[in-house]
């Protein structure tokens, strides 16, 4: 990416980021639009953010600048509030003393220990981002360069997990109860500027005609194909992210009866590596399930 300086003065400048290791990572995929994809590596809470940054200056050309810093930021962007960032995390070292730019030139980086205490997400009304930026300070303005980086976060779910049960019936007429063994909705903001944005991740019918007193009808959600996150709530008092189980009941008047039940979700991994990392890493966030299974009973 080449990059001229402020009023299009100065000499072209071309700035790469380089992550130690980049090739050897787990890339992660994300929408950043209707048509465009793109792909980050994959990082876990407390693990290292190091690598170099290659500046390179036109032929024949020099840059003179007063320093060269670089940093690692974490930070939560309010799609309605565009004009406002709010960064949890930020480490800064300056990677060069004021001086001149010759051709190509090398400048190494590292953050150890970087906090990553919550998980990269893009929601509807809410992007929260880690990434490295380098800024070169010029004698009128600066040029900048962002790199993202992903972070999930595993935990081990607790051993006891109960069963959830849904009810819904018509008085004296039909009374269905759920239960399972195992919506989605993003809250932004705190109150009063609260904003509530809720998408429907898939619709399943699951019976049809007369009920029959007393059938059970096995069911089984499958999840893998959507790209969901864990359960997040009250991320640095900015945002809340849940997942609800919305059971409808349609009679042939086409009345309906409603019943909501939320549901977490946690990460999971059945990387050994990524297991070992947690263990190491003593990451403290969350685990997905991939399935939601349970019955319904006609009483």
């Amino acid at each position: 990416m080449s990059l001229a300086s402020l009023f299009g003065f100065g000499p072209s400048i071309e700035i790469n980021i380089q992550l130690d290791d980049e090739e050897l990572k787990q890339k992660i995929e994300y929408k950043v639009s209707r048509d465009l994809r793109e792909s980050a590596p994959l990082y876990f809470d407390g693990e290292a953010v190091s690598g170099k940054v290659l500046i390179s200056v036109a032929d024949n050309q020099k840059l003179i600048h007063n320093g060269i810093k670089a940093e690692f930021i974490g930070t939560i962007e309010m799609f309605y509030d565009r004009g406002q960032q709010y960064n949890f995390v930020m480490m800064a070292q300056e990677i060069a003393s004021p001086g001149e730019i010759k051709n190509t030139v090398s400048f190494p980086f590292e953050f150890k220990n970087a906090e990553k205490q919550f998980e990269t997400y893009i929601g509807i009304n809410v992007k929260l981002r880690y990434f490295v930026r380098i800024t070169i300070m010029k004698r009128v303005g600066k040029v900048e360069k962002e790199k993202d980086l992903w972070v999930h976060s595993y935990i081990i779910p607790p051993e006891i997990n109960g069963s959830i049960k849904m009810e819904v019936g018509i008085e004296d007429c039909l009374h269905i109860e759920f239960e399972y063994n195992k919506s989605k909705r993003e809250t932004t903001g705190a109150v009063p500027n609260q904003y509530n944005e809720s998408e429907t991740v898939t619709k399943y019918e699951i019976m049809d005609g007369a009920p029959v007193r007393g059938e059970i009808i096995p069911i089984r959600l499958f999840l893998g194909g959507f790209e969901l996150t864990p359960t997040y709530r009250d991320v640095n008092k900015k945002f809340s992210t849940r997942y609800y189980l919305n059971l409808v009941l349609v009679d042939e008047e086409n009345r309906r009866y409603f019943k909501q039940q939320e549901v977490t979700i946690y990460r999971e991994s059945d990387s050994q590596e990524d297991i070992a990392k947690l263990e190491n890493l003593n990451s403290s966030d969350s685990r997905s399930s991939q399935t939601i299974k349970g019955t319904s009973r006609l009483n």
